[in-house]
């Protein structure tokens, strides 16, 4: 088993909302880059909803990202995980980033969107207690992970279409 840990927020005082993934796959760790599986969707989804193209460089593509008030974060700070898989994560070791203090941070951010069922499961489980005052909004999304392949890339696309109406309706 190997003990994994996510990167730092991709967060300014623009944001809106935030988008949270469960733990990095074993391809982003190694890139140290959100989402960084070719087949991941995530960026093809923000290509299609941004129109920020997922072929330009990643520091690039975190700028437009930003610039359309959205932030990146992870559920999971740590955790103990074989390859890449959710499911593979053990529960017991599960730690949470301190999201008590990101909201405190950035009172802003007031819909969070969650990718996956692991990330929603995880966050309503061991974050929701924790945060006290703070009133955010949860939206589970379905996952853009590869190993969800249970939804077509347009079915896809039409779920997260509620990112961009949050943004719209703000």
């Amino acid at each position: 088993m190997s003990h994994v840990h996510s990167f730092a927020p991709v967060i300014d005082e623009q944001a809106r909302v935030l988008v949270l993934g469960s733990m990095p796959g074993r391809i982003s760790l190694e890139m140290q880059q959100y989402y960084a599986h070719p087949r991941n969707a995530f960026w093809t989804l923000m290509e299609s909803l941004f129109g920020i193209a997922r072929s330009r460089p990643y520091a690039e593509r975190l700028q437009a990202l930003q610039a359309q008030q959205v932030a990146l974060w992870d559920v999971l700070k740590l955790c103990t995980r074989e390859g890449s898989l959710d499911s593979a994560i053990v529960e017991s070791s599960i730690v949470c980033n301190d999201f008590a203090g990101l909201f405190t941070r950035y009172p802003q951010v007031r819909d969070v969107f969650l990718n996956g069922s692991k990330a929603a499961a995880s966050f309503e489980r061991y974050v929701v207690p924790t945060l006290g005052d703070h009133r955010i909004r949860l939206h589970r999304m379905p996952s853009t992970s590869p190993a969800h392949a249970a939804l077509s890339a347009q079915a896809k696309l039409a779920a997260w279409q509620v990112v961009r109406s949050v943004l719209a309706a703000s």
